[in-house]
């Protein structure tokens, strides 16, 4: 799928987050005629914390790689900032995450505005056009996460499917904030609008990507629902337990959604290439619904273990507890098999993928928006699990 327009110039894309599972996908996209544009070169430049890339990152899709904590502004000014006058597009699918809900807000703003302070100081020779910022369905239902404040901020103003102009809840949330810098940054309307941070000439532009769960492949992405999943799924494989769904009847039966990585990379490239998509905030979801059961005999089948149907009786309380004690187990698989070293605590989201299963209504978003303005892209989630668990086997993440 080509998108966008005939425009012959060069791009260069700034990935930061590059080694996560939208970072990787993107970078395969923009390097990707038939997707990122026939027209079009681009160069992508990628950056993470990571000291280097993983083995099972392909370097190839990177013109260079910049190692970098971007919390430290002044390690992100000296290694950005020779960038800084060639980046025309900044794809913004980098998230910091902890329990409270306030700090996320520093942390990831913080991030943020020490990045877009490095473009500015390259105002005078800056190439700079449009940046594209990643965040998720919590915009809907508050800081689920944040013990603080617990199931009481499922408060939803509307039924499901979510849509991008329902108002915005009471509580804190970090995407809100990222939301705001950005208008702050680019001239546009912001609802809450920040004090000092960098102002740019209206030419620059910025868009929002407002994913479900997401699915893709990557070791290094912080709360990845696909590999926790194959975890818990080839933990159960490999010691004989049973592969029971941690979650509750009503998500058993009720639809949920998710957004495949490869989908998002090019709803996100479509966004900073079309002028209509300008300054606006979309969903990204696969396009079709499915319910938690089907999708456990899914997996029961792609990894052999038996199907369980689920029973409220035997119902799973404490699924995090429960795996707290198998990262030995993990360790044992990682060896026994040649994979690419990790440590259980690192790939997995035991309790926050909890909360997601004990969701007391439908999981489900609108794409309607962005199909109006010309985004028609979509994906067969069966079909997308299947992709991308054998794309984490060819990556050597899991056996």
């Amino acid at each position: 799928m080509e998108i966008g327009n005939s425009d012959t110039s060069e791009f260069s894309a700034l990935i930061v987050g590059v080694t996560g599972m939208v970072g990787l996908s993107l970078a395969e996209a923009l390097k990707n005629p038939a997707i990122s544009g026939k027209n079009r070169a681009w160069k992508v430049y990628g950056i993470a914390r990571s000291t280097s890339l993983p083995t099972w990152f392909p370097s190839s899709l990177l013109d260079d790689f910049i190692p970098v904590d971007i919390l430290d502004q002044e390690v992100t000014t000296k290694k950005l900032t020779p960038l800084s006058s060639r980046i025309t597009h900044i794809f913004w699918v980098v998230r910091q995450h902890v329990n409270s809900e306030e700090t996320n807000i520093i942390l990831n703003s913080t991030m943020l505005k020490n990045v877009l302070n490095v473009m500015k100081s390259a105002s005078s020779s800056s190439k700079f056009k449009h940046i594209t910022l990643l965040t998720g369905t919590k915009h809907y239902m508050g800081p689920i996460f944040d013990t603080n404040f617990g199931k009481k901020v499922l408060v939803l103003d509307q039924d499901p499917p979510f849509k991008e102009d329902v108002p915005r809840l009471p509580y804190p949330n970090f995407y809100y904030a990222l939301e705001d810098l950005l208008a702050s940054c680019t001239g546009g309307p912001s609802a809450t609008p920040f004090e000092s941070v960098p102002a740019y000439v209206p030419s620059v532009t910025y868009s929002v990507h407002r994913s479900s769960i997401i699915i893709g492949a990557s070791s290094k992405s912080f709360r990845s629902s696909l590999l926790t999943l194959c975890v818990y799924a080839t933990i159960c494989g490999f010691k004989g337990i049973p592969f029971k769904y941690p979650g509750s009847k009503y998500t058993w039966e009720h639809f949920c959604d998710m957004s495949d990585s490869g989908l998002l990379a090019e709803q996100q490239i479509w966004a900073a290439v079309t002028d209509g998509a300008k300054n606006q905030a979309f969903n990204c979801s696969n396009g079709d619904v499915f319910t938690w059961k089907r999708l456990w005999k899914e997996l029961s089948e792609i990894f052999d273990v038996g199907f369980v149907e689920f029973d409220e009786k035997d119902k799973i309380e404490n699924w995090g507890e429960m795996m707290s004690g198998k990262s030995e187990v993990w360790d044992e698989i990682v060896e026994k098999y040649g994979l690419y070293k990790t440590k259980m605590e690192d790939v997995t989201c035991y309790d926050a993928l909890s909360v997601v299963l004990n969701f007391e209504f439908q999981h489900v978003c609108s794409m309607n928006k962005s199909r109006e303005l010309g985004f028609f892209g979509f994906r067969d989630t069966f079909k997308s699990i299947r992709f991308w668990v054998k794309r984490l086997k060819d990556m050597k993440i899991i056996p």
